[in-house]
């Protein structure tokens, strides 16, 4: 049976990734890259869907874990009736084949295991054809050859692949798992020991580059390990999450394929890397966005492949029932298609932190944001789908005009304080109409209260981020009833809704769990208005409910104490990071980013 969402832990090479259960079922893998087909699907099915369980023969009386410190090298300790043994997981990061290290070593007694191989490549749907040539095991199907190589004997049973071996004390049984093109020879061997000695070192020594030593270092720490690893190196683009479809409501139909990059993350990214110490992952990424934005701007989409890619249509996997039976499976995303204008306000303040912050950028960076710029410029009164990539109708969604207001914000501020060319009273006059506009239209005098869109009764947490873009103060008074209507209204059990899902026109069924990006930035907006301890106490509550490993998911359902959404997911880790360098600095947000706070 699927494990609970936050009973999972991953490990990766920085170009993919594994979901590993704490009964040591490997359940979710794709190869060669994050938005690859899974190998390994068991999460969003059964376990004949793919999985690569290594566990006691019998039911074991205890289970912990942790990852080795600092680093993404997983330890999983089984106490059974004859003894202890510990495996040992991990991905080195990639010089050749992707390979993943499972490591069996005995601690006490002597413990009877046995090794369950499931291969089934495309998402679960394709058995492959399994031979045996010398010490390796060779399964191919399609463009896909998967290798085992371990010391311990196995053989085929039901399609699948098993081995039953003990270890007693000091004992070890490595097994290792490599992917190449079906078309190539098999990959090399590797030595699994010091792989693993390779692949800690190098996590470790990522760690110490960070510079954050404050209260809550292992959590920052962890969250920034873990943003690394959702990171495509060869590019330097940041998936939102390595798995699809897992649902915000249990048995929901809210399931989204998270393995793709979204430029509203953008200056989430960039600010969090930065301010950790992370200049080269900063540039990197900085890179990747301008590369992907680059050509004709009305061709400007939300996400994109690791690559930059463009393409990444939307489709339904039909032979997958999905996690806990809640389908549909989505592979793709359609919000690449819609129009969501607060992407080119993330874009723009984006790349004026990369100025701030001397990333060295190109002439023809600034060239691209004043093409980007004009293009803006002609949808002003343009309606979208808004950050949360609503399914139903179009409105003029506040979130995306106060990142229209960014945008020419920054463009301001690129000819007024760095020196670069452009029209900047014209851009001017744009963001100073944008800023009434805003203020008269989008503020609900009767609520006291920003609200979701022009017009509308309903209360969105994305306003939060007003003041930390630094459209007004967060101690402007419609900041403070916003705030605390957000409070009386969005929040439950101290944890924040992004909306009113039984209220919003989102084109969806109602229901989903609290959104915990969402409630990091209340968090934020609570430490600007001085509420520093009530800020910490919540801040505790949301460290409270990651996993026993330090994950986070999308949302949280407060019900059942279980985590929602794709897992573990880069924005609600990158709203760690920011808050907790928030609540231990003297200066505001990490995010309030403007000179241009004005109290109108």
């Amino acid at each position: 049976m699927v494990q609970r969402i936050q009973d999972y832990a991953l490990i990766g090479d920085c170009e993919t990734a594994a979901l590993v259960g704490k009964n040591g079922s490997i359940d979710w893998l794709c190869l060669p890259r994050f938005d690859s087909p899974a190998c390994f699907a068991a999460l969003l099915g059964e376990h004949g869907n793919g999985h690569w369980q290594i566990a006691p023969a019998d039911p074991p009386k205890r289970i912990t874990r942790r990852y080795r410190p600092e680093s993404l090298v997983l330890e999983t300790v089984f106490e059974t009736a004859g003894g202890v043994c510990m495996l040992t997981d991990f991905m080195p990061v990639r010089d050749g084949p992707p390979t993943l290290v499972r490591i069996v070593t005995g601690i006490e007694g002597r413990v009877d295991l046995r090794m369950e191989l499931v291969i089934r490549f495309d998402y679960g749907q394709l058995i492959p054809w399994v031979w045996r040539v010398d010490d390796k095991l060779i399964a191919i199907a399609g463009p896909d050859m998967i290798v085992l190589r371990t010391p311990a004997n196995h053989h085929g049973e039901d399609l699948k692949t098993v081995a039953d071996f003990a270890v007693g004390n000091g004992e070890e049984v490595p097994f290792v798992l490599s992917h190449n093109p079906s078309h190539l020879k098999a990959p090399e061997p590797l030595e699994p020991r010091a792989a693993l000695d390779k692949t800690e070192a190098y996590w470790r020594n990522w760690a110490a580059r960070g510079n954050y030593e404050g209260r809550w270092r292992e959590s920052v720490v962890r969250s920034l390990i873990t943003l690394k690893a959702l990171t495509f190196s060869p590019t330097g683009g940041i998936i939102a999450a390595p798995t699809t479809s897992l649902p915000e409501m249990p048995g929901g139909t809210r399931n989204w394929d998270y393995r793709y990059c979204w430029l509203r993350d953008a200056t989430f990214v960039l600010l969090s890397l930065m301010q950790a110490g992370y200049r080269q992952e900063a540039a990197a990424w900085r890179d990747w966005l301008a590369r992907a934005v680059a050509g004709h701007p009305s061709q400007i989409q939300p996400l994109y492949s690791v690559t930059g890619a463009h393409r990444v249509d939307e489709w339904e996997l039909p032979w997958v029932p999905g996690y806990g039976g809640a389908g549909p499976v989505r592979i793709g995303n359609a919000g690449c298609r819609q129009l969501q204008l607060d992407t080119f306000g993330e874009v723009l303040d984006a790349l004026h932190h990369a100025r701030r912050y001397d990333l060295a950028p190109t002439r023809e960076s600034w060239s691209l944001q004043q093409a980007l710029l004009s293009y803006l410029e002609t949808l002003r009164g343009e309606l979208d789908h808004g950050i949360w990539e609503v399914r139903g109708r179009k409105q003029h969604f506040t979130h995306s005009k106060v990142m229209m207001w960014v945008a020419f914000d920054r463009a301001v501020s690129a000819v007024e304080d760095f020196g670069l060319d452009g029209p900047a009273d014209h851009w001017r006059s744009l963001r100073d109409s944008l800023h009434a506009e805003i203020c008269e239209r989008a503020f609900d005098r009767e609520l006291g209260s920003f609200v979701q869109a022009y017009g509308s009764k309903q209360l969105d947490a994305a306003t939060l981020l007003i003041p930390l873009v630094g459209f007004l103060p967060a101690t402007d008074p419609r900041m403070i009833s916003t705030v605390d209507a957000i409070g009386k209204r969005l929040m439950r059990d101290g944890f924040v809704h992004r909306y009113d899902s039984h209220e919003t026109e989102d084109g969806l069924p109602p229901g989903e769990g609290v959104f915990l990006a969402c409630t990091f930035w209340y968090i934020d907006n609570l430490i600007l208005q001085g509420r520093h301890d009530e800020g910490i106490r919540m801040f505790e509550d949301l460290l409270a409910i990651r996993s026993d490993v330090g994950l986070l998911s999308e949302q949280y359902d407060v019900v059942n104490g279980n985590l929602l959404g794709n897992f573990p997911q880069a924005l609600s880790h990158l709203a760690l990071i920011d808050t907790a360098y928030n609540l231990s600095a003297a200066q505001g947000p990490a995010r309030q980013r403007s000179k241009h706070r004005r109290a109108e």
